[in-house]
């Protein structure tokens, strides 16, 4: 007999389902296939998800290749030679790594938070801090950002303070903000908890927050393969962690959480800093030249991607007028603490800046 068929939205057994799942969730970018069937369009920018454009370096493929020889077995649990690079890359400190930066976070939350501690989040900011934090039954606090998206310490401080861990992105997804280091010095001297100072985008800002590591005993500093080192298919996150933390983030974390290739890659692709490097510098040209030539509003940004203000259209309009001309951004209306229009935009290859430029040129245009 054929397994069950039942619709699953129908199954009596949907009450099992906890409340926390039952609506919502993360909210991905729209499909560039999807787009190309609905308007008939052959060639789709993809500038909605913060991708690197740019192939992974050839030394990453080379050790994802020969990896592959020898995945019928199981990974070495320690990632010994993807942290021994984390050290020869950035010196002597102590890491953890994690499936992307969704994986440390997830973890990190798990070693830490009990059910109804404290956990508070800088908003508008990335969803997935408060996603990972209400599956582990937390208290989730939201800190606003001022109207020019900067952090206030004093706010900061006043809502963390007691809070078992917190989250600030800098630079911010999705608003590009860098928050000074000596910002997040004085946030962690008044703390009684984790700062999780995630810095997914560092390598595109020039501000370097790793000495605060050997300052302060509650910091993590969670870093990714995905954007600088075009790995974000092998999914690989990693942390500066204090040396505390590691034997406890050990014994929560997933067995064996990475896989062999995705270690090796990234082992390999930290081998590679002139190809890094100049892709940023390839990012920071761009960026300049995106916030000069939109037409639209935008906010000073650290990242791969430029923010913009849409009004008086919401950020779905705006997003529906350039999948019409055959390009993907992302809508900004899913962020919590963040108004409903405005957009972010990835630095793509060039022909798909190109193209998102005149998009926007021939969508703001005076009409006669």
């Amino acid at each position: 007999m054929a397994g069950n068929t039942t619709n699953p939205a129908e199954s009596r057994y949907e009450r099992l389902v906890r409340n926390l799942y039952r609506s919502g969730g993360y909210v991905f970018a729209a499909k560039a296939g999807d787009i190309a069937r609905q308007h008939g369009i052959a060639r789709v920018a993809r500038l909605a998800s913060n991708e690197n454009p740019w192939p992974p370096s050839p030394a990453a493929v080379r050790e994802g290749c020969e990896a592959l020889q020898g995945a019928n077995r199981y990974p070495d649990e320690s990632v010994a030679a993807l942290t021994g690079m984390l050290a020869r890359f950035h010196g002597g400190y102590s890491f953890v790594t994690g499936v992307g930066m969704d994986g440390v976070i997830e973890t990190m939350i798990r070693t830490l938070v009990d059910p109804g501690d404290r956990v508070a989040v800088s908003v508008p900011t990335f969803s997935f801090y408060r996603l990972a934090a209400l599956a582990q039954a937390a208290d989730v606090a939201e800190i606003p950002r001022a109207q020019d998206f900067s952090v206030s310490t004093r706010e900061f401080i006043g809502i963390a303070r007691d809070a078992k861990i917190s989250f600030l992105c800098t630079p911010n997804n999705p608003t590009g903000t860098v928050t000074p280091a000596d910002d997040v010095r004085e946030i962690l001297s008044a703390i009684s908890g984790i700062l999780f100072l995630d810095n997914a985008y560092v390598e595109f800002s020039g501000v370097d927050y790793r000495p605060l590591m050997d300052e302060f005993d509650n910091l993590v500093i969670g870093r990714t393969m995905s954007k600088a080192f075009a790995l974000a298919g092998a999914r690989v996150g990693y942390a500066f962690v204090p040396g505390w933390l590691v034997p406890f983030y050990n014994r929560a974390a997933t067995p064996f959480t990475l896989n062999t290739i995705s270690a090796r890659v990234a082992a390999g692709a930290l081998g590679d800093r002139e190809g890094m490097e100049e892709y940023v510098s390839y990012v920071r040209r761009w960026r300049e030249r995106f916030r000069e030539e939109c037409p639209l509003p935008s906010s000073s940004s650290g990242a791969n991607f430029v923010m913009f203000d849409t009004s008086p259209l919401t950020g779905d309009e705006m997003v529906r007028l350039l999948a019409g001309k055959g390009v993907i951004v992302r809508s900004c209306a899913s962020f919590p603490g963040l108004p409903d229009h405005y957009i972010r935009v990835s630095i793509g290859d060039s022909w798909e800046n190109e193209l998102f430029l005149a998009a926007m040129e021939e969508i703001c245009r005076p009409r006669a």
